[in-house]
């Protein structure tokens, strides 16, 4: 969202959105219920790891062979003067390395962390002839090999705090085949825990699979929809779970006494409290839901869309109807994510899920929608719209009496653009060439694209400059808009990520990507970056961006792709162009985090890229 910057409008009216971005509408004390937190077990910041940098001889690690744990000459340690150095034989081999770790309770998370040095004798650049396994307990972290080769050690880092209250191994393997030598060395080696509340037993996200089947019926302007919603969905987490979380977004645009999405008559489970602003409500389960286990909840829905070119509102006879189906929060290893609503960009994180909706609305209304629809003749004056879709994040259509252009891509994506008055015809066919030459840019870069046909609806009163959802976007006529927009399918879409705590995963790669289809190579354009302050970086959450939203843009948006275009740099436009398409592979319809990205692009390289993620500021 958000690809024309703020500055490009009047100042008064970016007065107004700043207000409106930081200043949630007023919560009436009846409505304002939520349950308090219950009280967190004490947490003891400790160190699970004895002996990481093998200063202390050999205690209490486990070795294949004496000669694991060492100081002699042919590899140097990362820290002092011992290291496990495994394999490095040249001829068929197994070396391994573990110690069993107490992992303690109460803390909100656990990381273990390593050293690694690899060098090879081996040329290839496409085959892994050996390779070192880092595991913990029964999970597999992460798996190198010859291919991962590096001047000097890299540290890498991993998440452990589901494993809280466990006692487990953690243990590295190596393994060479019959010639060409690899040799794996490892130092201080670390798990640390800290924080002060309880995390989860299990940090998997869920609900998961959610399965969506909606039936509503507008009045004659569209502007008012009624009907049922139901989702089923299942529990991924070795916790059981006793309640969901729906999201009722568009609740930010009242208030919770005349709230434009109400949930009424709620079956398999019982409705709660409503809290953050109206915007979340609880849904106690009829019953714990274990491991595995399915279930459904329904009920009915009433959706009243305001007043104004918004991404939900209504300008004149055309209306936007985004973000207004409650969909399922996520819950992981931080709890339940119950963020904000947030003017300034997104909060939407959800998971991948299937849509069915059908849309009963009177014939002169076009309904453009995520999914591939289908219409089918009503009552009297009125048509059936059905929208299917499957592995999206979340659904939203458009009805009014727009002007439809269509066409197809050259590689075969069916594109849909809806005009409002004013939209000259040519205007029109620009847009909708664009939008053919930009789904198949980002699809040969990221990967094919799967949602069917992409609906564009275009008009120039948007605030907001552009919107992205599944497979249905929202724009002004601009190309630079429009291509970025449809990048977000990629980034956001089918790569997903959690849009309040790391806006720069979806932003950044989605102007990254925009660059790219336009031909911009980025050159020289980190030399223009100028931080406001220390606490200022790229992967800075929308809470700080809402607090500072006049460098949101610029920070993330722009210095956040001159970054990606810096790392393009540092490790060659093959691997990057590589690095990208095995990152959305691995991700597809999953969901991306800082921490995995830099992993990957650490993967890609020989080159530490330690000093490059201070430099560009990107934590996490």
């Amino acid at each position: 969202m958000r690809s024309i910057p703020h500055k490009a409008f009047a100042m008064g009216a970016i007065t107004a959105l700043a207000l409106a971005a930081v200043s949630l509408p007023a919560t009436p004390a009846s409505a304002r219920t939520e349950a308090a937190p219950q009280a967190a077990a004490a947490c003891t910041p400790a160190q699970a790891v004895t002996n990481g940098g093998f200063e202390s001889g050999t205690s209490p690690w486990t070795q294949s062979s004496s000669t694991v744990i060492t100081s002699r000459t042919g590899q140097s340690a990362h820290a002092g003067s011992s290291y496990a150095w495994l394999d490095g034989v040249g001829s068929t081999h197994t070396d391994t390395l573990s110690q069993s770790v107490t992992i303690p309770t109460g803390c909100a998370s656990a990381s273990l962390t390593f050293w690694l040095h690899i060098d090879t004798a081996e040329t290839t650049t496409s085959t892994a002839y050996d390779k070192l396994t880092a595991k913990i307990g029964s999970t597999t972290l992460a798996t190198y090999s010859n291919l991962n080769k590096n001047t000097g050690y890299v540290q890498k880092t991993f998440d452990v705090s589901s494993f809280a209250g466990q006692t487990v191994t953690v243990a590295f393997t190596g393994t060479e085949d019959s010639s060409l030598q690899t040799s794996f060395v490892l130092d201080d080696i670390a798990l640390n825990t800290s924080g002060d509340t309880t995390p989860p037993a299990d940090s998997t996200r869920t609900p998961a699979s959610p399965s969506y089947t909606v039936s509503l019926t507008s009045n004659t302007s569209g502007t008012v929809w009624t009907g049922h919603e139901s989702v089923t969905f299942t529990n991924a987490s070795s916790t059981a779970l006793s309640e969901v979380y729906l999201r009722l977004w568009d609740n930010y645009h009242g208030t919770c006494s005349a709230m434009p999405i109400t949930v009424t008559n709620v079956t398999g489970g019982t409705a709660g409290s409503l809290s953050v602003s109206c915007t979340a409500l609880q849904v106690s389960l009829s019953s714990p839901l274990a491991q595995g286990q399915s279930t459904t909840i329904g009920f009915d829905l009433g959706i009243t869309v305001p007043s104004g070119a918004d991404r939900f509102g209504y300008d004149g006879s055309f209306v936007n109807i985004g973000n207004a189906l409650p969909v399922l929060a996520v819950k992981d290893g931080s709890g339940w994510h119950l963020d904000p609503y947030t003017n300034n960009g997104e909060s939407f994180y959800s998971l991948a899920a299937d849509f069915k909706v059908t849309l009963d609305h009177p014939t002169s209304l076009l309904v453009p929608a995520t999914g591939t629809s289908t219409d089918a003749a009503g009552s009297s004056g009125r048509t059936v719209t059905t929208a299917t879709a499957t592995k999206v994040r979340d659904f939203a259509w458009a009805a009014g009496p727009f002007t439809k252009i269509s066409g197809t891509s050259p590689n075969g994506v069916a594109v849909n653009i809806y005009s409002v008055t004013g939209i000259s015809s040519s205007s029109a066919q620009s847009m909708l060439s664009t939008a053919k030459s930009a789904v198949d840019a980002h699809a040969g870069r990221f990967g094919a694209y799967p949602y069917g046909e992409l609906d564009a609806v275009i008009d120039n009163n948007y605030w907001f400059g552009g919107m992205e959802y599944p497979g249905f976007v929202l724009d002004l006529v601009s190309t630079t808009a429009l291509t970025h927009e449809i990048a977000h399918q990629w980034w956001y879409g089918i790569v997903g990520d959690d849009e309040y705590n790391s806006p720069w995963l979806d932003e950044a790669f989605t102007d990254y990507a925009t660059d790219l289809a336009q031909g911009i190579t980025g050159t020289n354009c980190w030399n223009s970056v100028s931080w406001a302050s220390t606490a200022e970086k790229i992967t800075n959450s929308m809470a700080y961006w809402d607090a500072h939203s006049s460098r949101y843009s610029t920070v993330v948006y722009t210095y956040g792709k001159c970054a990606l275009h810096d790392l393009r740099r540092a490790i060659g436009d093959t691997a990057m162009t590589t690095l990208l398409k095995n990152y959305a592979s691995a991700h597809w319809y999953g969901v991306s985090t800082t921490a995995e990205f830099k992993a990957a692009a650490q993967a890609a390289t020989s080159t530490d890229l330690t000093s490059f993620w201070t430099t560009h500021r990107i934590d996490g």
